[in-house]
């Protein structure tokens, strides 16, 4: 089912992260969607996260909904022109993939292929335009399509950062072009999520949003995205608290449902990025009073 569906009959909804395999085996990619399944009401398949080279989101999603989960296809503009991206949505639509993250994807300097030529033929908004374009009938140039498709169209957006202003103009455009829901980054600093969400509402904004909820794994993991991920700020204070943790799952479970409850009142859903750790997904949910 559609993620704004979902959002309007009234559903909390319930996403999470999956990353394909670097390789054809599939086994390690079904042992992680197995705590998924049931327990989340679709799972992004991320699209060469990191700029690292790996199976292709459309395949790993096909294989994730035959496996018993609606799958959210994430496309980056980085690495496909716009015959490619187009080819793409209408496979996607065929293979019955109806939900889409729109990214612009990392820099292919920081993967696994440095020497990598980037694309970005299209930005991530444009690419938003042609997806609505494409569900009216035509291409990009105007050349009408023999069947057309259907996809609910996500897109990212960054509530904590310290330039509201900017953050909000994206947004706005993003909705403009056709943006239907926001998964958002990890949310840590509830104060400055909170700045956010009360100017959305003013802005009157009705995409629903996900709430990103990475899950901190160490003190040493908080400290890197605090320097490494623009927009990313951990208060010190958890960062003690996984300091002084002598179980770091327990405490990572703890910390993640804490942040679901201060954010729950304010979004129509979340968006776990499990890391890995995809096994605390079912005690996170349950620590939170949430479930499918």
């Amino acid at each position: 089912m559609e993620i704004v569906e979902l959002t309007q009959k009234g559903k909390f909804v319930i996403t999470a992260e999956l990353g394909p395999p670097k390789g054809t085996n599939l086994e390690p990619f079904f042992k992680q969607a197995g705590y998924l399944k049931g327990k989340v009401h679709a799972a992004n398949v991320t699209d060469a996260q990191s700029a690292m080279m790996k199976m292709g989101s459309l395949a790993a999603c096909r294989k994730l909904k035959e496996f018993g989960i609606e799958p959210i296809i994430q496309m980056t503009v980085r690495d496909k022109n716009r015959i490619a991206l187009q080819a793409e949505i209408l496979s996607a639509d065929v293979l019955d993939i109806h939900n889409i993250l729109v990214l612009t994807g990392d820099p292919a300097k920081i993967g696994d292929h440095p020497d990598a030529k980037p694309v970005f033929d299209i930005d991530a908004g444009e690419l938003i335009s042609v997806i609505k374009k494409l569900e009216g009938g035509l291409d990009m140039t105007e050349h009408k399509l023999d069947g057309v498709p259907s996809m609910c169209i996500g897109a990212a957006l960054n509530p904590c950062v310290d330039d509201l202003d900017t953050e909000i103009s994206k947004t706005r455009h993003k909705i403009t072009k056709g943006a239907e829901f926001f998964q958002t980054q990890g949310i840590f600093d509830l104060d400055k999520f909170l700045r956010f969400a009360k100017r959305y509402q003013a802005e009157g904004f009705k995409a629903p949003i996900l709430a990103g909820i990475i899950l901190l794994k160490s003190a040493k993991m908080a400290n890197f995205m605090n320097e490494k991920i623009p927009g990313i700020f951990i208060p010190q204070d958890m960062i003690k608290r996984l300091e002084q943790s002598t179980d770091a799952k327990k405490e990572c479970v703890t910390i993640a449902s804490e942040i679901i409850e201060k954010v729950k009142p304010h979004v129509q859903g979340v968006h776990l990025m499990a890391i890995g750790w995809e096994e605390l997904i079912p005690d996170i949910l349950k620590k939170a009073h949430l479930s499918v």
